[in-house]
């Protein structure tokens, strides 16, 4: 598949994007753990880089999204602000969800990101939602739904793939299997060898992709989105790939530390697709470096706004969370 010079630069500035922002994050977190001011755990989406810009940049604005718990990836490749992003993992007003959700529960309607969740797979059943009312109403947006390899064990994946399949519902899942759930191997919790093998059992498309490679997840979802929006139904795809972090960063971590390093090593995602434009001198090392640094800038800049903008008022804290008559 030929992809424009523009849009594979966009997909790296991307993926540094993701890594900056997560690594600011984690810094945050480390140094504010015991003054309360972080909202909650911190799930960080190091080393999964490629799967969220993969998958975002094969969609349209009016596509729709439902993320996870380990969603920061999800939203900047969908186009939210990393100001009101860190802002409201900062729990300040000026945060995407007022500083009301914290690092779980970022929402933008208006980019077609209907949330993070804090529930294992609780996205999985949402994305039913959007995707019938695409359906409904006769356009062909698509739904693309993000888990992990933990959540493909919850009943209502199935339940949901199933009603999707019955109902040839424009929806993507995309399971995010980074290895573990928390700290236990996929292997021990999945009887079969891959989470794709199961779409077999629903009537739809089920495929393994390269989570490390950001053209191979682009590739597999442009497809599958295109699937989607001729009216034929669901796809499941397994995107393999690692996460470099702990859990949430309050849990132990028990991998083996000659595993984490020989992932970092070999299957680094950002790296490989910087040695991938820099091979078809769609990019320089100067120029990749440049836009690094402008990223780290922008990162940063998101930071200082994060810090100098004001905690919600405790008078509001009812509002935004019903609808008023």
């Amino acid at each position: 598949m030929k992809i424009a010079p523009d849009r594979l630069r966009e997909m790296l500035r991307l993926m540094y994007r993701i890594r900056a922002f997560e690594c600011r994050a984690r810094q945050l977190f480390e140094e504010n753990r015991l003054r309360g001011s972080f909202m909650g755990a911190l799930h960080s989406y190091e080393g999964e880089e490629a799967v969220a810009v993969g998958a975002c940049v094969a969609l349209r604005s009016d596509d729709y999204i439902l993320s996870t718990h380990r969603g920061h990836g999800h939203c900047i490749a969908k186009g939210v602000d990393v100001r009101f992003m860190m802002a409201e993992l900062l729990g300040k007003e000026t945060g995407i969800s007022k500083g009301r959700g914290g690092s779980m529960h970022m929402f933008n309607p208006a980019l077609g990101l209907l949330g993070g969740n804090g529930i294992v797979g609780g996205g999985i059943p949402l994305a039913l939602g959007p995707a019938f009312s695409a359906q409904y109403r006769h356009t062909d947006q698509v739904t693309v739904c993000f888990f992990g390899d933990g959540a493909a064990c919850q009943g209502n994946f199935h339940e949901s793939l199933n009603l999707a399949s019955v109902w040839k519902l424009p929806v993507v899942y995309i399971c995010e299997n980074n290895q573990y759930a928390v700290t236990t191997p996929a292997h021990e919790s999945i009887a079969v060898a891959n989470v794709a093998d199961r779409a077999a059992g629903y009537g739809c498309p089920g495929e393994v992709v390269d989570g490390g490679d950001v053209l191979a997840v682009y590739t597999a979802v442009t497809k599958a989105v295109q699937r989607a929006r001729e009216s034929a139904g669901p796809t499941l795809l397994e995107c393999k790939t690692y996460r470099y972090q702990a859990h949430c960063m309050v849990i132990p971590d028990r991998r083996d530390p000659e595993e984490l390093a020989r992932w970092r090593e070999e299957h680094d995602p950002i790296y490989h697709f910087e040695q991938y434009l820099l091979d078809r001198h769609i990019m320089d090392e100067a120029q990749q470096s440049e836009l690094n640094e402008q990223v780290h800038e922008t990162v940063e800049e998101a930071v200082t706004f994060a810090e100098a903008s004001p905690l919600p008022n405790p008078n509001t804290v009812v509002e935004h969370l019903w609808a008023e008559d």
